[in-house]
């Protein structure tokens, strides 16, 4: 039996990136998948080529209105939801002294309160399924400071720590919360126009795994705490990064 068998999945930023590594993986492994993004061609092409294991649905994270109308789509067309992978952010890397407010509140209105409002919004028809799985993809960041990015650094620690209290609130209807944390990634996130003609590789070369990591590989510890291979966990940090937050190697 596949590892997702029988699961109605909602992927948020699931069009490209992670999100499409976690979308194409869950689908592979028997899960129904609900798409869920900005970027309609994008996701509409994504679900398009999964076929009738997925659909997609335009969804702002920041609106409690698309995330009432992508929860009644996936019942509607799967007849149940009972897995929310909060994966959509985006990252925005400036000294505290220049970033304005604006920009600070973007950063924590997707990332923080959109994580916050998914999994708001699929409580009830987690609890109607029976339980379910949530993952929030936070990120190192959300375990250590990272300089320019106060904002980025604030909403990952807060996904941290909303997960916590989901877990605890949330338990006792069978729906386990879990914190996913990638180190350096191979996406569009992070090769942020900030970094335009840097060389970064070199730091990824000091890792204990000296290289960047792969989308794939972030979604199967995603795939791990939806699937029921996890059923003991909830409320922890689960960390995917080439051992960065190991420490330092000297000589």
């Amino acid at each position: 039996m596949k590892r997702m068998e029988g699961k109605v999945a909602l992927i948020t930023g699931g069009a490209r990136g992670q999100g499409e590594a976690e979308a194409r993986l869950f689908a592979a492994e028997g899960a129904k998948v609900v798409i869920a993004d900005v970027l309609d061609q994008d996701g509409q092409r994504l679900a398009d080529a999964l076929g009738e294991a997925a659909m997609y649905v335009h969804l702002d994270v920041t609106q409690p209105d698309d995330w009432h109308a992508a929860v009644l789509a996936a019942q509607a067309r799967f007849g149940k939801l009972d897995v929310l992978v909060n994966n959509a952010g985006i990252l925005k890397l400036s000294p505290i002294e220049s970033l304005s407010l604006e920009d600070y509140r973007k950063v924590i209105d997707v990332n923080q309160v959109g994580s916050w409002l998914g999994m708001k919004s699929v409580l009830p028809a987690m609890k109607a399924a029976g339980g379910g799985a949530i993952v929030n993809v936070s990120s190192t960041a959300g375990m250590e400071g990272v300089a320019l990015g106060s904002a980025y650094v604030a909403s990952k620690f807060a996904i941290r720590g909303m997960t916590k209290v989901a877990a605890l609130e949330f338990g006792h209807h069978n729906i386990r919360v879990n914190s996913v944390h990638p180190g350096g990634i191979d996406t569009v996130m992070a090769r942020p126009p900030e970094f335009a003609g840097l060389e970064t590789s070199g730091a990824y070369r000091a890792l204990p795994i000296p290289r960047i990591g792969r989308p794939e590989e972030v979604a199967n510890m995603v795939l791990f705490l939806a699937s029921d291979q996890s059923t003991y966990c909830t409320g922890s940090e689960f960390i995917v990064d080439g051992g960065m937050l190991a420490g330092a190697t000297y000589g």
